[in-house]
């Protein structure tokens, strides 16, 4: 079994579908061909087991990272490239994910960090009540 991106006119991602193994053919061309005649788009298979161009279970990566709905297809770099999540943030060309300007603080039990692309930076958010911890008085 693998996976297959449907891409409209401008490499962005429609739809991704769980399809036939990549090394099957259908009808005797290649799922990708297959399929993209079929739905008269584009279609390129993509790895549930690739995130920022590494393959979780220690395989070979494939198109960098894993599509969805609305994620970019770059040809040039033959790679699938998640919406930019703030202007701010700046792509990785090894792992083609975006990067905060400052690296994220680690969480622990108590603390998660939100984004906030006005002051750019991480704030803190307190794990029960999903809310800023600031107190103002």
């Amino acid at each position: 079994m693998a996976h297959y991106a449907f891409l409209d006119k401008n490499n962005v991602v429609t739809e991704v579908i769980t399809g036939v193994d990549e090394n099957e053919l259908i009808e005797g061309v290649s799922p990708e061909i297959w399929y993209g005649n079929f739905r008269g788009q584009t279609c390129k298979r993509t790895s549930y087991n690739t995130i920022g161009g590494v393959h979780k279970d220690g395989g070979t990566p494939f198109r960098k990272n894993f599509a969805g709905v609305g994620y970019i297809y770059d040809a040039d770099f033959d790679a699938f490239i998640a919406p930019q999540p703030y202007p701010s943030w700046k792509l990785n060309y090894t792992t083609y994910s975006w990067e905060s300007p400052i690296p994220e603080p680690e969480a622990n039990e108590t603390t998660w960090w939100k984004w906030s692309e006005y002051n750019k930076e991480w704030i803190a958010m307190d794990r029960t009540t999903g809310t800023c911890p600031i107190h103002f008085s």
